[in-house]
């Protein structure tokens, strides 16, 4: 069986103060039985790392350069990430491209420089609403997910997807369990088709998760765990969905 993983994504929220309060709410917590990590903000994960020290919490960051080095002020690349201590970066949500103009190729450039650097690469794809509406979930999620699969070969294992419908982010609204469940299996039998390691690689959710809903989620077969926005703010909420990821 695949081991559920619930990854915090802090977004641009967060104080030292906050997040110490934060850490250590959670901390006191474990062990979960799923895998557990928080993507932070850049300026925090210096600090974060000492505050997860002893613990079996991961660390992230919520993006990375596509470059290795260089001038490009503003950027930050895999290898300080990965020197800093993040076991996890997120690439390809959709503030990201829908803010960032990140095309599918810019995402699947991330995801292989996250994998050469030795860490695992938190891949986004899903669809807006009007997308939804007019019946192209498939096709949009399929030709976001493509693009990692072709770039990234037979490192494709290497990596974490996350289904996060664009319509469902932040908006309070959730994919039914079953909407879900279809869009996570339809994004495994691609995987299926790309590497004989699909049915181990995990397919998080995303998209108002919360204490309530998290393990109805999750006791879905295709559905790894999450990817946790708003709620993993709150200690006792990112904690309930982690006892939730059986």
């Amino acid at each position: 069986m695949r081991r559920k993983l619930v990854v915090g994504n802090w977004k641009m929220h967060g104080t030292l103060a906050s997040n110490a309060e934060l850490l250590g709410g959670v901390r006191a917590a474990e062990p979960f039985v799923c895998e557990a990590a928080v993507c932070v903000p850049f300026p925090y994960l210096a600090s974060c790392v000492l505050a997860l020290q002893g613990s079996h919490i991961g660390l992230g960051a919520q993006d990375c350069s596509a470059h290795e080095q260089g001038a490009y002020t503003g950027e930050v690349s895999a290898t300080m990430l990965h020197d800093v201590g993040c076991r996890y970066v997120i690439v390809g949500h959709s503030e990201r491209r829908a803010y960032h103009g990140e095309s599918d190729q810019l995402v699947a450039d991330k995801a292989k420089i996250v994998v050469n650097k030795g860490m695992i690469p938190i891949v986004c794809v899903g669809e807006t609403l009007a997308e939804r509406e007019a019946g192209q979930t498939d096709a949009v999620v399929k030709r976001q997910l493509s693009a990692v699969i072709h770039t990234l070969g037979h490192c494709v294992p290497q990596i974490v997807v996350a289904y996060e419908p664009v319509w469902a982010i932040g908006t309070g609204k959730t994919a039914s369990p079953e909407q879900a469940q279809e869009v996570h299996a339809l994004l495994r039998a691609q995987l299926q088709a790309a590497t004989s390691h699909a049915d181990s690689m995990k397919i998080l959710y995303g998209g108002s998760v919360k204490p309530d809903n998290a393990a109805t989620l999750f006791a879905q077969p295709d559905i790894d765990g999450g990817l946790i926005g708003g709620a993993s703010l709150k200690a006792a909420d990112f904690i309930a969905i982690c006892r939730a990821a059986l």
